[in-house]
Formats: structure tokens, C-alpha cells, sequence
């Protein structure tokens, strides 16, 4: 089996489509409403290595501004790489930059802009075409990516980051099961791309199953071309991997690392294939 997927047109083997459009209004509501809750002190506390709520919530506004000038106004004028820079380190300067600059707007203003921007943005990703060519999804190993796949991923960031700013302040993970349906259903399109160098018998599969209302099971087959979910399952897997939702959503976010995950995990089968499925990331890490 080759360790890649051809670069095929349809991306049959990604899975079928996820379709995250009409839940973008009800995620930003969700995320003005945990802002507009939060009291001064709550602004400063750390929601993720190095960036206070504050910093996510200013981070989550460059996303905003990033998608409409992109995509929405064809607008081409913002930051480029620099010498030498892969796609990570670009990202992480620019996202830096960014919240360096925003740090000397109030949380006030900075809420007000987040609840007109992200309407906008709202609105944007209701009237996109999923299958249309998009931005590209690298944990995903595809680029171009369909629309599709190109805003669940990006509805998964404005998720996990309102997750973040939840438990920076005390609160549990929104278990909310559309929301985290979508979400995990997204991550785990990652599952081909994470498997790419894993060398197996054309025909072998993968298994990845999430307990709760928001989980399900999702697939790999080694084929010719390389892994895919589009394949039906044909039997017993050679390894199945249970996992429960608030492990996955933190694998794959690298909110826990590997070892934790394969530590809470219930594993069926080749011990070797289960390691190489909790190797999932499924973020620009």
C-alpha cells in the first residue's frame, strides 16, 4: 500500500460530507453568552499555554476578520510567509502578532466587536457552496479542501476555543451533542492523514469509537492508494480504539498528549495500529 492518497478530485476519502453551516449562529451565541458572563478578573486567567482569555477571545477575532476579508471580500493584502517559514510557524507568528496588538483593547470593545464580526461571519457560512474548493485542511492532508470540510473545521476551532475560555474559568466542556457531534465527526477525518505512514495489508481497518450521545465510529481501510474512511467495514477491525468524547475532543486538540489518551482507552486488536490512531491531531500543531 502507498503511504499516500492520490490527490484525487472528489476526496472520497475523507468520508461523506459534514454539513456545519446552520450551527454557526447557535456557537457564536454560545460564545457571547460565556463573554458577557465573564467578570473582570476572569479576562486575565490563562485559557491556554502563554494566552489569557482575553488573547483566545482577540485570537478568535483575527479568525473572524480573516475569513470575510479572504473569502467573503477576496481581499489578498495580509500578512505572506517569510524566509524559510513552514505553514506552523507562519501561522503561530501571525496569531501572535495579532493578540500582541489586541492586548490594549478592553474586553468590553473587544466582546462588542466579536458579536458584529461574528455575525457576519455567521452569515457567510450559511450561504457557502459545500462543495466548492476551499482553503486547504493540512491535518486533514488535503489542499485544496471542499467547503465542507474547509468551515466543520473551522467550527471546530470557534468550539474548542469557547471550550478553553470555559475552563479557564471554571466551568466543564459544552457537551451539547450537535455541537460536539460535528466536532468530533471532524476531527476524526484527520484518522487517514494521521495514518499515512502506517504500512498494512490492503484491506486492514482501523476502528475508532466514541461512547456517548455525540460519538459514533469512524473507519480507515488501508487501500491501494492509502487510508480512507469511505470503505465499508467488512468485519472485525484489527484494532478498535474506545475513547470517550471529552478524551477524543482533547486528543485531538493536543489538550492531552498520546500516552494519556491510550491510558483512559479501551483497546481491542493490534496494539501497534491502536498507538498509531491516538497519534491523531487534528489542528495546526
Amino acid at each position: 500500500m502507498r503511504s499516500q492518497l492520490d490527490d484525487t478530485p472528489g476526496r472520497s476519502w475523507l468520508g461523506d460530507p459534514i454539513d456545519a453551516r446552520s450551527l454557526f449562529a447557535p456557537e457564536h451565541a454560545a460564545l457571547m453568552a460565556t463573554l458577557r458572563d465573564l467578570g473582570p478578573a476572569d479576562w486575565r486567567k490563562e485559557a491556554v499555554p502563554g494566552w489569557s482569555v482575553h488573547d483566545v477571545a482577540a485570537h478568535l477575532l483575527g479568525d473572524f476578520y480573516g475569513r470575510l476579508a479572504r473569502d467573503r471580500d477576496g481581499y489578498r493584502e495580509g500578512p505572506a510567509f517569510g524566509p524559510g517559514e513552514t505553514l506552523e510557524t507562519f501561522i503561530h507568528r501571525i496569531n501572535q502578532e495579532w493578540v500582541d496588538a489586541f492586548r490594549r483593547v478592553s474586553p468590553s470593545a473587544l466582546t462588542d466587536t466579536l458579536d458584529l464580526v461574528g455575525g457576519q461571519v455567521c452569515r457567510f457560512f450559511e450561504t457557502t457552496d459545500p462543495d466548492a474548493p476551499s482553503l486547504g485542511v493540512s491535518w486533514a492532508g488535503v489542499d485544496p479542501a471542499p467547503m465542507w470540510l474547509d468551515s466543520a473545521r473551522e467550527f471546530t476551532e470557534f468550539w474548542t476555543h469557547r471550550q478553553q475560555i470555559r475552563h479557564a474559568v471554571g466551568q466543564d466542556t459544552d457537551l451539547h451533542a450537535p455541537f460536539l457531534s460535528v466536532v468530533l465527526d471532524t476531527f476524526l477525518r484527520a484518522l487517514p492523514h494521521t495514518l499515512r505512514a502506517v504500512d498494512a495489508p490492503a484491506g486492514t481497518q482501523i476502528q475508532v469509537r466514541i461512547d456517548g450521545p455525540a460519538g459514533g465510529a469512524w473507519t480507515a481501510t488501508a487501500t491501494e492508494p492509502g487510508w480512507s474512511l469511505a470503505e465499508p467495514v467488512t468485519g472485525e477491525p484489527a484494532a478498535t480504539v474506545h475513547l470517550d468524547a471529552e478524551t477524543a475532543w482533547r486528543l485531538c486538540t493536543r489538550g492531552i498528549q498520546p500516552d494519556t489518551a491510550l491510558a483512559r482507552a479501551r483497546i481491542h486488536g493490534d496494539p501497534r495500529l491502536a498507538r498509531a490512531a491516538c497519534q491523531i491531531v487534528s489542528i495546526v500543531y
